[in-house]
């Protein structure tokens, strides 16, 4: 009983911390960050800087459920800047779609590196969560 009564203190302090906290809703801001390909920069005489956006609950479920071209589904899902689906790029690149374009512009190592930092923005293949021992 004191336990349950420990544990309901618990509860209602961490409740209390949430609602207390700067605690985003993420729903309407979704962490961004920016990476550089040093490969287009070097070819563009300066600095290819892509920012790209973690994706919401429901896109991310959406993302699972393909099965092809999964990885450029996902950065193409992501990326805010440049805007991947842009037709002027369409035309220089040659692609019939968003994802031709990312395959003739990108090298499989970029797309898959980029995807992944989607990924981590989105909390995949990351540690986000620890155990709490003797609590």
């Amino acid at each position: 009983m004191a336990q349950e009564m420990k544990s309901k203190e618990q509860e209602k302090s961490v409740l209390e911390l949430l609602l207390n906290a700067d605690v985003p809703n993420i729903a309407k801001e979704l962490p961004e960050a920016r990476y550089e390909v040093p490969r287009l920069s070097q070819l563009a005489g300066q600095q290819v800087v892509f920012r790209l956006r973690a994706l919401n609950y429901g896109r991310t479920e959406e993302m699972k459920r393909l099965t092809r071209d999964n990885e450029v589904q996902i950065l193409l899902a992501g990326c805010v800047e440049p805007d991947l689906k842009s037709p002027a790029l369409q035309d220089k690149f040659g692609g019939a779609t968003p994802a031709d374009t990312v395959k003739a512009m990108l090298l499989p190592g970029e797309i898959a590196d980029l995807s992944a930092a989607v990924e981590r923005l989105s909390g995949y293949r990351r540690t986000t969560i620890e155990e709490v021992k003797n609590g």
